[in-house]
């Protein structure tokens, strides 16, 4: 078990690097920031000033070791566009993107799973067909298109929820949360159902067919023999091998709904992470879009460590080598 973590660790490490050093060559090539924070008509004795201050004057690789320093203690520079320091925007952003995806992810995995346990185990019935033909629905649609016809819908004909904004939130120190309000719920609910909808039918579908799947082996059929109970052997020895797999996608969705909520948020003006990168983008700014990169690499690495370490406690089989080496 160390082993593994020590190698997860070192991949980890790898990849994080090797990220970083993406993230680092949108300094080099994707404009230049004394440019942009000092115009077109700063002297040359000025552009000689600001560049030795932030270090541009050094090499090449001089330069990208002090980044990976200052990235590894969360230190990404000042945003070219506002003028204030990356690290403080992505504190202020994070709070509301991080919720905005786990609403998601509950949603997701709260309706996902038993819609794709039922159309599982009643095959062929006109409700099963009916959810196989909404998931094509989801997975098909885009989610702008999603978010757009939710908001035609809900907020402009019906007038039931706000179509934008965050809504009231409780500040607590430096995090900040809309789930402590009624109001907070009221703004959140659209943007977490758009956010939502393609996992939940990907989810749906994936426990369908891993279901499906386990159904048929040879150790389902010998619990029929012993005359186990359909409810033990559907949920008690069926369900749980098939949330193996399900473990890895739902934690890799978890990761893809933060990293790629920008379009849901663009479309609510949610203020998060991805309204902030599109942002970011449309007026390079480099600290901020290399600041992005880092942080959801690092997201996807501790999520897939995380699922790795759960599959021991999932998966018996993985076990079988500490106890007596069988």
């Amino acid at each position: 078990m160390l082993a593994f973590i020590l190698r997860r660790l070192i991949q980890a490490v790898i990849v994080m690097v090797t990220v970083a050093f993406i993230s680092f060559m949108l300094f080099q090539y994707v404009g230049d920031p004394v440019v942009f924070l000092l115009g077109q008509d700063a002297t040359p004795e000025q552009i000689r000033e600001l560049r030795a201050s932030l270090g541009l004057d050094k090499p090449f690789f001089v330069q990208f070791w002090h980044f990976l320093v200052n990235a590894a203690q969360g230190e990404f520079g000042l945003s070219l566009r506002q003028g204030a320091k990356v690290s403080r925007l992505i504190a202020e952003r994070f709070p509301a993107t991080l919720e905005l995806a786990l609403v998601a992810a509950v949603l997701a995995l709260a309706i996902g799973v038993p819609m794709g346990v039922y159309a599982a185990l009643k095959r062929g019935t006109f409700t099963s067909q009916l959810f196989m033909t909404l998931s094509l629905l989801g997975v098909s649609l885009p989610t702008f298109l999603i978010g757009i016809l939710l908001i035609l819908v809900f907020a402009v004909t019906l007038g039931w929820f706000p179509s934008f904004g965050r809504g009231e939130v409780v500040q607590m120190g430096w995090w900040s949360t809309g789930l402590l309000k009624a109001k907070g719920w009221h703004h959140i609910t659209l943007p977490a159902i758009t956010l939502a909808i393609f996992q939940l039918t990907l989810i749906m579908r994936l426990v369908r067919a891993e279901m499906l799947e386990v159904l048929r082996t040879d150790y389902i059929k010998f619990a029929r023999a012993r005359g186990l109970s359909n409810r033990a052997i559907h949920f008690g020895h069926a369900l749980k091998n098939t949330l193996v797999p399900v473990m890895t996608i739902t934690g890799l969705q978890l990761g893809g709904l933060i990293a790629f909520a920008i379009i849901t948020e663009t479309v609510f003006q949610w203020p998060g992470m991805g309204l902030l990168f599109i942002q970011a983008v449309t007026f390079a700014d480099i600290p901020v879009m290399a600041a992005y990169l880092c942080l959801i690499a690092l997201i996807f690495v501790v999520i897939n460590l995380v699922v790795d370490l759960l599959y021991f406690a999932v998966d018996p089989r993985l076990r079988v080598g500490k106890a007596g080496g069988h």
